[in-house]
C-alpha cells in the first residue's frame, strides 16, 4: 500500500478492526478477535479484506500495518558499520529512550514532545484519514543509535507538508548516520510527492541549526519566547527544506 493512501473501509468493523492494529502496533489475530468481538465468520472476513486491500500484514503470526517505507541500507564509515530501516514495533522501547535522551535539557523539544506521544499511543507508526506517522532507524549491532521521523497530516490542505525530525545518540555522532537519516526521510517525501519538510528548534540548539542549515535547511521564521526552558524564554527557530 501507498505509504500516503487513505484508507477506505467498507463496514464499521473493518475500521475498528485496522485502528485496534494500529493503536497496539502488532496484535495476533486471536488477540484482535477477542478485543473486538466479532462473529468469527464475519472476523475472517473483514481481516482478509484488509489483508488483500493491503492497509494489514501478516508475519510471524502477528498482524501489523503494511506501510511499505522502503528498504533496509547498510552504511560503513570507518570501522564501524550501521544499518538504516523502516521501524519495526520491536523498536518501541528503544526508540523511545534515544528520543529522550537526545531530547534531554529542552534541546529538542519537537522531538520531547514525539516521544510522549508514542507513550501515549502505545505504537511507533500510524496511518489512518486524519494523519501517519513513520520512522526510519539506525542501528549498529541492533542497537538503535539514530532516528528519522516524517509527520504526514492526511487532511487534503496540508497533505503537501510533513514535519520531519531527526537525532543520534551523543556516543554515535560525527560518523554521518544523521546526514543519510535526512536523506532516507528526505528521499521518502520526495518519492510520496511531498513538496516541503519542516522543523522547529529552540534557538539555543546551534548544533541541530547548523546541521541543518548545512543540509539546505533554511529559517522559514522565529517565534519569540515560545519555549521556558530552564527558567528561560528561549525563542523558536522555524525551519524549512523545499522539495524540488
Amino acid at each position: 500500500m501507498d505509504a500516503i493512501e487513505r484508507p477506505t473501509f467498507e463496514s464499521d468493523a473493518a475500521s475498528e478492526l485496522y485502528q485496534y492494529v494500529e493503536r497496539h502496533g502488532t496484535a495476533t489475530r486471536e488477540r484482535v478477535r477477542e478485543a473486538i468481538r466479532l462473529p468469527p465468520a464475519e472476523f475472517d472476513e473483514t481481516l482478509d479484506q484488509l489483508l488483500s486491500k493491503g492497509y494489514l500484514q501478516e508475519r510471524g503470526g502477528k498482524l501489523s500495518l503494511a506501510l511499505d517505507i522502503g528498504a533496509v541500507e547498510s552504511h560503513t564509515t570507518g570501522t564501524e558499520t550501521y544499518v538504516i530501516r523502516p521501524s519495526r514495533p520491536a523498536d518501541f522501547d528503544g526508540l523511545v529512550d534515544l528520543i529522550r535522551d537526545v531530547s534531554a535539557g529542552g534541546t529538542y523539544v519537537i522531538a520531547e514532545s514525539i516521544a510522549e506521544q508514542l507513550l501515549y499511543e502505545d505504537a511507533i507508526t500510524r496511518h489512518n484519514t486524519v494523519e501517519s506517522r513513520v520512522f526510519f532507524v539506525a542501528t549498529m549491532d541492533e542497537e538503535i543509535v539514530g532516528w528519522c521521523h516524517l509527520d504526514l497530516p492526511q487532511v487534503e490542505t496540508q497533505r503537501g507538508t510533513a514535519q520531519l525530525t531527526v537525532g543520534v545518540a551523543h556516543d554515535a555522532r560525527g560518523q554521518g548516520i544523521g546526514s543519510q537519516l535526512l536523506e532516507r526521510g528526505t528521499d521518502w517525501a520526495r518519492a510520496n510527492g511531498y513538496r516541503k519538510l519542516y522543523n522547529s528548534v529552540p534557538l539555543r540548539s546551534e548544533r541541530a541549526l547548523s546541521f541543518l542549515d548545512d543540509h539546505g535547511w533554511h529559517t522559514e521564521g522565529i517565534r519569540k519566547d515560545h519555549y521556558t526552558i530552564d527558567g528561560d524564554l528561549v525563542d523558536e527557530v522555524m525551519m524549512a527544506y523545499q522539495i524540488e
